[in-house]
């Protein structure tokens, strides 16, 4: 069956690999989307230290089941469209122990640690397994939009907030969405004013340049010179990572999901003066699915703006290449598989 593999930093082929079983219970699925994210860029690119070569790629799924494998239930009949997590849980690690398999330390992510979906076929436990009442194209943003959702869990974000948001790609705008939908007034910075307006489409109500406005005083005109209650970073810029401490409210909460690219210094004292609760945020857990569902569902994402490209898995290597030569071209990219 036909996959797409990169088999080295800047090579992707489209490759046959073998069929997939199901001999240990697991669902087996037809796949019938694919969306792909940064990871899969840094993949391409040769910068994701986690990846070894050959890989497979794609972990943001919609499918439909051909067998539901053991234990099937209503929601997971055969024909069913479905996402899924893609993530693993050793269940014994002090992370799993403590009911957060998201962070589990010997976590594989599929087309990360393991080979991915983006081939026809894919066997999967059922209890990975999300179906919905959602077209294909919603059912692949709905793995990166957890992410997203799960940061502003673990920023305890309330109706009470106000919740800025560094970086208006796919994951901030995850974040963006759900602070919105958890009722808190959503400040979205970036320096595209394409991602801005589609931030603003996603819950923000209010928006800043960084590269035409003065940051700072701006978030202290919106907040009534407060600092936000929480900011939440989805960049990974060391001047991101500082900004979130120096401008958060006192008391406040600063959320990371980007990975810093390089050191960050920082002006320690302001942790504790302003008595900060900093934190990271991985992946989701199964509640962040049922949510970012239960938001789709109701259509309050501007999912027709999110996704700028959508091909079929023939192309893919050509996209891989004009996407690493141009990453502000895409916002998300969808490839049609079967």
């Amino acid at each position: 069956m036909k996959a797409i593999v990169v088999q080295q930093p800047g090579k992707a082929t489209l490759t046959e690999i073998p069929e997939p079983t199901n001999d240990s219970g697991e669902a087996l699925l037809q796949v019938k989307m694919i969306g792909l994210c940064g990871t899969d860029l840094n993949t391409f690119r040769g910068k994701n230290p986690l990846v070894t070569f050959p890989r497979v790629l794609g972990h943001e799924v919609a499918a439909t089941i051909i067998h539901p494998g053991a234990g099937p239930s209503e929601d997971l009949r055969e024909g069913a469209a479905v996402t899924l997590a893609p993530y693993t849980a050793c269940g014994r690690c002090a992370s799993c122990l403590r009911c957060r398999p998201n962070a589990c330390t010997f976590n594989q992510t599929l087309g990360v640690q393991r080979d991915g979906a983006l081939t026809e076929r894919i066997a999967i436990p059922a209890e990975k397994l999300y179906s919905a009442n959602l077209s294909l194209k919603e059912l692949c943003l709905v793995e990166p939009l957890t992410v997203g959702f799960h940061a502003a869990k673990r920023g305890r974000v309330t109706n009470r907030d106000t919740v800025a948001v560094f970086g208006c790609g796919g994951v901030g705008l995850g974040a963006i969405s759900a602070a919105a939908f958890h009722g808190a007034r959503v400040i979205a910075i970036d320096m595209d004013d394409a991602k801005l307006e589609i931030a603003r489409k996603a819950g923000a109500t209010a928006l800043i340049h960084s590269s035409k406005e003065d940051l700072h005083q701006r978030l202290t005109e919106l907040t009534e010179e407060r600092g936000p209650d929480c900011i939440i970073e989805a960049i990974g810029l060391a001047q991101t990572f500082r900004a979130s401490v120096e401008e958060v409210a006192f008391t406040g909460r600063v959320v990371y999901i980007g990975y810093a690219k390089e050191l960050v210094a920082y002006e320690t004292s302001l942790f504790v003066q302003k008595e900060l609760d900093i934190m990271g945020s991985r992946n989701a857990l199964p509640e962040d699915f049922r949510e970012v569902i239960r938001m789709l569902e109701e259509k309050r994402f501007p999912v027709a703006d999110v996704i700028s490209a959508v091909m079929p898995i023939e192309e893919t290597p050509d996209i891989l290449r004009q996407w690493s030569e141009n990453p502000a071209a895409f916002t998300k990219i969808i490839v049609q598989v079967s």
